[in-house]
């Protein structure tokens, strides 16, 4: 490994640490606002549905049922309670049930 390999990792390394530890260092002791909190605490079920939800129009060559019936399996077993777990087991049974009778 060449010096500039090892000082490209170190500075990854370095742009990678600061934005994750300067919360904790500028945060240190204090209280975000409850609606701050809450806006927070969402931010990942906002991205994890960017992520899932154009998946659910193109999965399957294009077949635009295939994936709204998965969407309506995974809903109404989340709608039902279920566990994350079973939720994703549900919709991939589902889908296979699907695919082999109905497609």
């Amino acid at each position: 490994m060449n010096n500039a390999v090892i000082w490209m990792i170190i500075g990854m390394a370095v742009v990678t640490y600061i934005p994750r530890m300067l919360p904790f260092i500028v945060f240190k002791g204090k209280e975000l606002p409850p609606f701050l909190q809450g806006v927070l605490k969402n931010v990942p079920f906002a991205v994890l549905g960017a992520l899932i939800f154009p998946g659910i129009l193109l999965i399957q060559e294009g077949n635009l049922l295939f994936g709204l019936v998965g969407t309506a399996a995974a809903f109404l077993l989340a709608f039902l309670g279920a566990n994350v777990i079973v939720v994703v087991i549900g919709a991939i049974s589902i889908l296979s049930l699907y695919s082999v009778f109905l497609m």
